[in-house]
């Protein structure tokens, strides 16, 4: 860890547009004081910026407005000057095609408004699995000191007696009724205790992944990714967050000092060890992207292969957040990674310390929840990278959300074209499918759904289920919910509309899945693969305007994080040229 810390007192960047006597600093202290605010608030003090993705149509983020109210307290507290502004929420519960289409767009609201605004330091609120990504991405290019603030995974759901997960109890309930195992009358009185309060999924799902992330990475508070969103203890920390930004302004402590490589090795190797989301995949190759970072699928696979999943949460295994966060959290994780010799106890943090230093001394309070090294879920966790002629950029699987009699099998294809094609035939009775097959969807990638949805996680036919079989392998190039679980081989590249492979395969194709060996194999031969390949052309037009067009145009696979080309690399915090 080196780290020097800037002289202060010093000139901030703010003061380009409030500092002096002059005719355009007059001018924006001005506007400003219409909103009630004394001389001295321009005085050469941080100005912090409240970065805040709240919205009522985004679920997780509908209490944001009362935590950026905590850290506006810090601010104010630590002698800096509070700022908040709303960017692009990207809710995945409610936003249609899906969130992840609008991903890149939040990121460049993000970075947009930090480098655009007078600000010296930001305060990222987050909550929802696509938010943290893009405002980490969005403060990433423009570098100044940030900060991540989660607003916390909800209450456990409860129905009839027993805890329920977010998003892994829909699943797991909408199979058990196709089966017969439940009626559509239970289903419907399990929903109303499913999300019974404020905050973000309760399982391990994307959400609370890519808080876990943002802690892992060191850019959060210690603690940051597991308290519950009710709990009093969320909004303190919120306010030592509110008090820290304005001393990482005066120290100058940046993204850029803190996402280094090492830090990226050590998210990779905690999302193994939590069992976490196949989305943060995507999302850190693409913050990495923005960093300058060289991150790949290659380094997600060699480094979680000797990780073992100790995280006992559901999707994977059986608790929720809440216990999670009683057990000792993250930072009880991490000390665990780190005692396996797994970690780079030495990376910097936003405590201004090595992150070690946040987590030495967590105690582990529940070991069913936080299992030994010698009880792990899997042995091998992390995420398990295949390649092969049927994806020669790589698909994903999580293993310890996976059936292990399902990691080595050959499998007659049964291929849906679309998503539509899937609705309309998985329960039709005249489908020609079995346990044994392998289920095939296409066009569902980053250009073809558009945006990359949350399917990959297809349901099995009604007539599996009711054999009581509860797991098949389904090959996509779709994302699945952080919350779902299965033998799922995800984020298929290249995609089938960017021509890949997945778009050529036929029902009744042999597919090889070997998960040990990492291979995904189409089994006909080159020359047939090629002749396929030449006779193929996109089933669909692409978008002729507004947003889905430039998304299209300009997304990259999911190999490299599914970010726009043109924003790679792309830092700076210059202040721009004042127009007055």
């Amino acid at each position: 860890m080196t780290f020097k810390k800037a002289e202060w007192p010093r000139r901030l960047r703010s003061q380009e547009w409030f500092g002096g006597t002059g005719k355009n600093a007059i001018m924006h202290r001005s506007w400003m004081k219409n909103q009630g605010l004394p001389a001295d608030t321009f005085d050469g003090r941080p100005i912090i910026g409240i970065c805040n993705t709240w919205s009522e149509l985004t679920p997780c983020n509908a209490h944001l407005r009362d935590i950026a109210e905590r850290v506006k307290r810090g601010v104010y507290e630590a002698g800096g000057f509070p700022v908040e502004f709303p960017v692009f929420s990207c809710g995945e519960s409610t936003l249609r095609p899906t969130a992840m289409m609008f991903r890149n767009l939040g990121a460049m609201d993000a970075e947009e408004a930090i480098r655009g605004n007078p600000i010296d330091g930001v305060v990222l609120l987050a909550g929802c699995d696509k938010t943290t990504p893009s405002l980490m991405m969005g403060a990433a290019s423009v570098d100044i000191p940030a900060i991540v603030v989660s607003g916390g995974p909800m209450l456990n759901g409860k129905w009839r007696g027993k805890d329920v997960g977010s998003g892994t109890a829909i699943w797991q309930f909408s199979e058990m009724v196709k089966s017969g195992e439940m009626t559509l009358e239970e289903f419907m009185d399990a929903e109303q205790g499913m999300a019974r309060s404020a905050g973000s999924c309760m399982t391990m799902g994307t959400a609370s992944t890519m808080a876990s992330m943002a802690e892992a990475l060191g850019m959060t508070l210690p603690g940051n990714a597991a308290i519950p969103a009710v709990d009093a203890r969320r909004r303190v920390l919120a306010q030592m967050s509110g008090r820290r930004i304005v001393d990482m302004v005066k120290d100058d402590l940046k993204p850029s000092d803190v996402l280094t490589r090492e830090a990226f090795e050590n998210a990779i190797r905690v999302n193994g060890a939590i069992g976490g989301s196949t989305n943060a995949v995507l999302h850190l190759l693409a913050l990495a992207g923005r960093i300058g970072i060289d991150l790949s699928l290659d380094d997600w696979d060699r480094l979680g292969r000797d990780v073992p999943t100790i995280v006992n949460l559901q999707p994977s295994g059986k608790f929720l957040m809440e216990e999670f966060y009683y057990a000792g959290g993250l930072p009880a994780v991490m000390r665990a990674v780190g005692e396996l010799g797994l970690l780079h106890k030495d990376t910097l943090a936003v405590t201004g310390e090595a992150i070690w230093e946040g987590v030495k001394a967590v105690e582990n309070y529940d070991h069913d929840v936080i299992l030994p090294v010698e009880k792990a879920l899997t042995r091998s966790g992390g995420i398990a990278v295949l390649r092969g002629n049927l994806a020669p950029g790589g698909a994903v699987l999580k293993p310890s959300a996976a059936s292990e009699n399902l990691m080595r099998h050959r499998g007659r294809a049964v291929v849906f074209e679309s998503i539509e094609d899937y609705h309309a035939r998985i329960n039709d009775d005249a489908l020609d499918i079995d346990e044994n097959c392998i289920m095939v969807l296409k066009y569902c990638g980053p250009k073809g759904y558009p945006g990359m949805a949350e399917v990959g996680n297809m349901g099995l036919p009604a007539k599996v289920l009711k054999k009581g079989v509860t797991d098949m392998i389904r090959i996509s190039d779709a994302r699945m919910s952080g919350t779902a679980y299965g033998t799922v081989i995800l984020h298929t590249a290249p995609e089938a509309a960017a021509g890949g492979p997945l778009a050529i395969v036929r029902d009744g194709d042999m597919i090889e899945v070997d998960v040990p060996a990492r291979t995904l194999h189409l089994d006909i031969s080159d020359a047939e693969i090629a002749e396929r390949l030449a006779a193929w052309s996109p089933p669909f037009d692409k978008p002729e305007s507004g947003y889905a067009m430039l998304y299209v145009d300009r997304v990259m696979q999911a190999d490299t994080g599914a970010d726009f080309d043109f924003l790679r690399g792309n830092r700076g915090s210059h202040v721009e040229r004042d127009s007055h």
